[in-house]
């Protein structure tokens, strides 16, 4: 098993950045594929991002593309979401996910999770 958390949410205005890492632990994060996601208020939580085991290989929603960069560090057992040029839209909590599969995976089918953490983009 793996267990993440999430840092580095918060209120930004728009045209802004954060970047948020996801920090693992358990077993080793290298043999895990990952993936970013996010959900609004009264929205489905969706995939923004996702990564390979390795980082080789990458998907991004049409939306974020250009503007987010999905990175891993395996030697630090800890994933990132750069976000630059944030637009009210952007505003969800964001979630880390791993999965044991090679990835990148752009389901929802990841067995482990993050709390979230909360992105407020104002205009």
């Amino acid at each position: 098993q793996v267990q993440l958390v999430e840092s580095g949410g918060g209120l930004v205005q728009a045209g802004g950045s954060l970047r948020l890492s996801c920090a693992a632990s358990g077993r080793t994060f290298s043999t895990y594929a990952m993936g970013w996601f996010r959900q609004a208020p009264g929205k489905e939580r969706e995939l923004v991002a996702a990564i390979s085991r390795t980082g080789s290989i990458r998907y991004y929603k049409d939306s974020v593309k250009g503007r987010f960069t999905i990175s891993r560090d395996n030697a630090k057992n800890t994933g990132y979401l750069q976000m630059n040029s944030l637009k009210p839209e952007d505003t969800a909590v964001y979630y880390c996910a791993a999965t044991s599969r090679p990835g990148p995976v752009t389901t929802t089918d990841y067995a482990y999770w993050g709390q979230g953490t909360q992105v407020t983009v104002s205009s």
